[in-house]
């Protein structure tokens, strides 16, 4: 267990629920003792889906700790849904490293799905304390995805993806208005950098992923799974057999 982690909170205070995965009992530490993985989900989405949970028991197996939380006002986090937004989920991630880091001593990489992609890109950017970076299918086009997705909804009437717990807010549209896209902020990621998207992904189209990789100039290394959807459906090996190996090798350098 890491000390503080039952009691992690973000800058307004508000409790991240965090599950640890220790490495197997056993297992050889192939990064290193002190290797780790944070874990994030996308929009309207929480911890414990079944491709997040598939990859922290792989590297479980491999040797690798990991920790995957929901932001705050998803789960079971505390918070209001109204208020997430990327810029806020940004910060979010800045107090689990400010644990996982500053207090516990890892080395961290992240690795977020879809809007936590989008974060994920933000974040490492500007904080080179995330030694790594995987984006699983990763938003890149914010505004776009909003358009894509929202467009025909009314902000504080209608619900996002047909979820009644996720009513569609103003502050989560005007922030990703303002944001627009990630693709500057890619630019700037000089941390290793994977990118593993679907080919046939209908929520966060693989055009985002080739444009995150153009972005980066050739320090992103996008790997396609060819016909797989958004959420790794009948693909969660493909998905950790791109994952595991290359976060441990990034984490080992």
């Amino acid at each position: 267990m890491i000390d503080g982690l039952d009691e992690l909170r973000n800058p307004r205070g508000e409790r991240l629920d965090a599950v640890h995965t220790a490495a197997a009992p056993g297992a050889p530490a192939a990064a290193g003792p002190d290797a780790l993985v944070a874990v994030a989900h996308g929009v309207t989405s929480h911890h414990d889906r079944p491709w997040l949970v598939a990859l922290c028991d792989a590297l479980s197996a491999a040797g690798v700790a990991s920790v995957r939380f929901s932001f705050a006002g998803n789960g079971r986090s505390e918070g209001r849904f109204v208020d997430a937004t990327i810029s806020k989920e940004v910060d979010d991630l800045g107090a689990v490293l400010d644990l996982l880091v500053d207090r516990a001593g890892r080395r961290v990489a992240y690795a977020g799905h879809s809007m936590g992609g989008a974060v994920g890109t933000l974040r490492a950017a500007d904080d080179d304390r995330i030694a790594a970076f995987l984006s699983l299918a990763g938003m890149m086009h914010v505004t776009r995805f909003v358009d894509r997705h929202f467009g025909d909804l009314v902000p504080e009437r209608d619900v996002m993806l047909g979820k009644p717990e996720c009513p569609l807010s103003l502050a989560f549209v005007d922030d990703a208005r303002r944001i627009g896209d990630v693709l500057d902020a890619a630019r700037r990621v000089r941390c290793p950098w994977r990118i593993v998207h679907g080919t046939a992904d209908e929520i966060v189209p693989f055009a985002d992923a080739e444009d995150a990789a153009k972005a980066s100039e050739g320090r992103a290394e996008l790997v396609p799974l060819d016909g797989v959807d958004h959420r790794y459906t009948g693909a969660h090996d493909a998905m950790v057999d791109a994952a595991v190996p290359w976060l441990i090798a990034s984490l080992s350098r």
